[in-house]
């Protein structure tokens, strides 16, 4: 058996390895290490929860949610035991409820935004109830949105991550024939293969695009879109939610040594093979901080390495990534290094990493290490040309450089009100 698990380095680029630990963590242990980091609620928790709410009139947590959901309203429906009908407030507005209930920086949108937080008290559990909700619905596969009467008009869109498949969703409900292109051999996008482990597994990802695709949505996976104008000829309108790029590269000597890989590639590894062929060194180095970043290293240190570093070139108080990750990765026993910037990774000699040299105010410095993973932020698309045409409509992480799951799903229901006004001539009811 070989000592090395070769991993793809972005999207079918040349192949890195990475050295194995000396030590692993038994199925049992991985399995604890990656449960859901915020367990759902049960009924009764749900219901003493719900009843908490001041269900105000002018609710601070609607105005704080990109997709505006009326908390207020859904909440209500729960405290009566209507969980369908709670499900279907939250589901109308964002298409994700599902994933935006476990994966959604809600302390600085809606529970950030709750008046509670005012009072010195905890904010509602808003997410849970959330989640409380939209479990029941999917998990009893209850149908809540049809399609609409045909229009005859014909959409593609290109990406099926939440912006596109948010559009696709209400573009059915209005009744026009949509197709959905996706590159990659799953629908989902990054719900699907970028969400930290611990917060949205992809069997739940997959589950909540099949409710979506139900309406029947075309989705064509491994087709790799050269040309919108080419769609142009054959459809009525185009929307374009392809995501970002790869991850920027860090212009420092070593940065293409075995033991070197991005964290995209490192979670995408880990949430599409079982958690145990997820090779991870003793002493991993993170370079970045952003939110992203957290995701690598918290998940290296859950996979069992023995140090998991945060290397940050700027001031703690520079991070970009939210204060609740941060202190989470805290929690794990992450370490973080700030003020020290990258200048080399160093090659241990034999087809690996022994270090990451960095640059302080104190001088120049070697951080041991025997695997670095990147994680500086991703580049654009550059591949797949977007032209201005009145018919072609963009959305998501490749039009706003990277947001969270309901800023996605927000710009997708956007893009589907438009273009449904462009192709009925401006009635938005159809």
């Amino acid at each position: 058996m070989s000592s090395e698990c070769r991993w793809g380095q972005g999207a079918g680029s040349r192949e890195r390895s990475v050295p194995q630990p000396e030590f692993r963590l038994s199925d049992e242990q991985l399995e604890r290490n990656f449960a859901d980091i915020a367990p759902p609620l049960t009924t009764d928790a749900a219901l003493l929860e719900a009843n908490q709410c001041l269900f105000c009139h002018d609710a601070p947590c609607t105005i704080a949610c990109p997709t505006h959901i009326d908390v207020p309203a859904f909440i209500k429906k729960i405290a009566t035991g209507n969980l369908r009908g709670s499900a279907r407030v939250i589901l109308e507005v964002n298409p994700f409820g599902h994933s935006c209930a476990r994966a959604c920086p809600v302390e600085v949108l809606c529970e950030g935004a709750c008046v509670l937080n005012d009072r010195d008290e905890q904010p509602i559990k808003i997410a849970l109830l959330q989640r409380h909700a939209t479990d029941y619905v999917l998990e009893h596969k209850v149908k809540l949105f049809k399609a609409g009467k045909p229009t005859g008009k014909r959409v593609a869109i290109v990406g099926a991550g939440p912006a596109g498949l948010s559009c696709a969703r209400n573009l059915r409900i209005m009744g026009h024939a949509v197709t959905v292109f996706e590159s990659r051999s799953q629908p989902g996008g990054l719900n699907t293969y970028g969400i930290a482990e611990y917060k949205l597994k992809a069997d739940v990802a997959l589950a909540e695009v099949q409710d979506i695709l139900d309406l029947g949505v075309e989705l064509k996976t491994g087709v790799t879109i050269e040309s919108i104008d080419q769609l142009l000829t054959q459809y009525d309108a185009v929307f374009v939610g392809v995501g970002l790029g790869n991850t920027k590269k860090l212009g420092i000597p070593g940065e293409d040594l075995p033991g070197v890989l991005d964290a995209i590639t490192f979670i995408e590894h880990l949430k599409t093979h079982p958690y145990r062929e997820t090779d991870v060194g003793r002493h991993v180095v993170v370079i970045g901080a952003g939110n992203t970043a957290i995701d690598a290293v918290t998940q290296a240190k859950r996979l069992g390495a023995a140090a998991a570093t945060i290397v940050y070139r700027r001031s703690e108080a520079d991070m970009p990534c939210y204060h609740y990750e941060y202190e989470l990765a805290k929690r794990d026993g992450c370490g973080f290094r700030f003020q020290a910037a990258p200048q080399r990774i160093i090659s241990n000699g034999s087809g690996g990493v022994s270090g990451l040299e960095v640059r302080t105010d104190g001088g120049s410095e070697t951080i041991p290490c025997d695997m670095v993973i990147v994680a500086i932020g991703q580049g654009p698309r550059e591949a797949l040309k977007i032209p201005e045409h009145p018919k072609v409509f963009v959305g998501g992480d490749c039009a706003n450089g990277g947001a969270e799951i309901v800023n996605a799903a927000a710009d997708g229901v956007a893009a589907a009100k438009r273009i449904h006004e462009m192709l009925t001539g401006g009635d938005a009811n159809g």
